[in-house]
C-alpha cells in the first residue's frame, strides 16, 4: 500500500508543521496582492519533500529545531518560487488540482511574486547560514535555471537521447533534492564522508522522482495529477518514455512528426501517447526508477540513527510507488 508523506516523515512531522507555520509568517508583505498570492501558494500544499529531507538528514546529528527552521523554510520558499515561474513558462492553468497563480493574477504579478519568494528565502537564512551553504543554494538555483533554459531550447526536438534527458533532469530536479540532503547533513554536523553520501542519496532519489513524474504524465488521470495528462508531450518536452518509443516503435516516424508540431491538437496528443503506450516505454522507465532508488538506498550513511535511516528508506519506497 502506498504510504502518505505524513506517515513517512513521522519523526520530523512536528518540524514540518513548524515550517508550515513559519512560511505564513515569512511571506507577509504590506502589499495585499503579494500576501494573496503567497497564501494561495502555501495552501496549494505539496509534499514538502525538500524541507522534509533536509530535516531528516539533519536529524542524523542532534541540532535543535531553532537551528534548522530557517534553512528548511528557505528551501521550501525556493521550491515555491520555481513552481510559480514554471507555471508562467508553461502557461499552466492548474497545479495540484487548483488554479495556478498566473491563471488567477496574471504572469507579471506571478513572476514578481516568485522573485519575492526567492528574496525572502535568502533573507530568512542571511544571519544563520555560512558561506558554503549559501554557495550550495545559489549553485543549485543556477543549475535549475540552466536546466529550464535547455528544456525551452530543445522543445519540439525529437533528436534527443537519454544522456540529454538525464542531464536535464539532474539540473531541473535532482540537484535541488541532493542539495537539500547535503545541507541537512551539514546542519547536523556530520562528517564529510556522510555529507557526500547524503547528497548522493538525494541525487539518486531526485532522478527517480522526476522520471516517475514523467511516467505519470502519460499514465495517470488528470484527477490524480491535478493537471492535464500528456502535458509534457503537448509542450514538446521529450521525456524518457517518449525517447524510448522514438527508438523502438514501429511508428517512430509518426511520433517524431507529432513532436515537431508547435501547435498539437488533442488528437495529436492522444495519438502520440498511444504510440508510446504501444511500446515497453513505461516498463523501461520504471526500471530506471528502480535502479536509481536502489542506488539511493545503498548511498545512505551507515552512521544515521535507525529511525532516520528507516524514514529515508521509506521515502525511496514512496517515490517508487507514488501515483501523484
Amino acid at each position: 500500500m502506498n504510504k502518505s508523506p505524513s506517515s513517512i516523515f513521522g519523526i520530523v512531522q512536528d518540524d514540518i508543521d513548524a515550517v508550515e507555520k513559519e512560511l505564513y509568517s515569512v511571506i507577509q508583505s504590506p502589499v495585499d496582492l503579494v500576501n494573496d498570492i503567497g497564501v494561495h501558494l502555501i495552501q496549494a500544499g505539496g509534499k514538502r519533500l525538500r524541507p522534509a529531507l533536509y530535516l531528516l538528514c539533519a536529524r542524523g546529528g542532534n541540532p535543535s529545531l531553532s537551528e534548522l527552521l530557517p534553512m528548511a523554510v528557505a528551501i521550501e520558499l525556493i521550491h515555491m518560487a520555481t513552481l510559480v515561474h514554471d507555471d508562467v513558462i508553461d502557461s499552466a492553468a492548474t497545479r495540484r488540482g487548483r488554479p495556478t497563480a498566473n491563471s488567477r493574477w496574471g504572469n507579471h504579478s506571478s513572476v514578481l511574486t516568485g522573485d519575492y519568494l526567492w528574496a525572502k528565502a535568502f533573507s530568512t537564512i542571511a544571519s544563520s547560514a555560512d558561506k558554503s551553504m549559501l554557495k550550495i543554494l545559489t549553485d543549485v538555483i543556477s543549475s535549475m535555471c540552466e536546466g529550464e533554459i535547455v528544456q525551452l531550447r530543445e522543445a519540439f526536438n525529437p533528436e534527443q537521447d537519454e544522456a540529454d534527458y538525464r542531464q536535464r533532469v539532474a539540473q531541473k530536479t535532482a540537484d535541488f533534492i541532493a542539495a537539500s540532503c547535503e545541507l541537512g547533513a551539514l546542519s547536523g554536523g556530520l562528517d564529510e564522508a556522510d555529507v557526500v553520501q547524503a547528497r548522493e542519496y538525494g541525487f539518486a532519489l531526485g532522478m527517480a522522482f522526476q522520471i516517475t513524474d514523467d511516467i505519470l504524465d502519460i499514465t495517470a488521470s488528470a484527477e490524480q495529477l491535478g493537471k492535464p495528462v500528456g502535458n509534457d508531450l503537448r509542450q514538446g518536452i521529450v521525456t524518457l518514455p517518449t525517447i524510448y518509443a522514438l527508438k523502438t516503435s514501429f511508428h517512430r516516424d509518426e511520433l517524431r512528426n507529432i513532436i515537431e508540431k508547435q501547435n498539437m491538437s488533442d488528437e495529436d496528443v492522444r495519438r502520440g501517447l498511444e504510440i508510446v503506450h504501444e511500446t515497453d516505454a513505461v516498463e523501461y522507465s520504471y526500471q530506471q526508477v528502480s535502479r536509481y532508488l536502489q542506488h539511493a538506498r545503498n548511498s545512505l550513511p551507515l552512521t544515521f540513527r535507525a529511525p532516520v535511516r528507516e524514514a529515508l528508506l521509506a521515502v525511496a519506497d514512496f517515490v517508487g510507488l507514488r501515483k501523484y
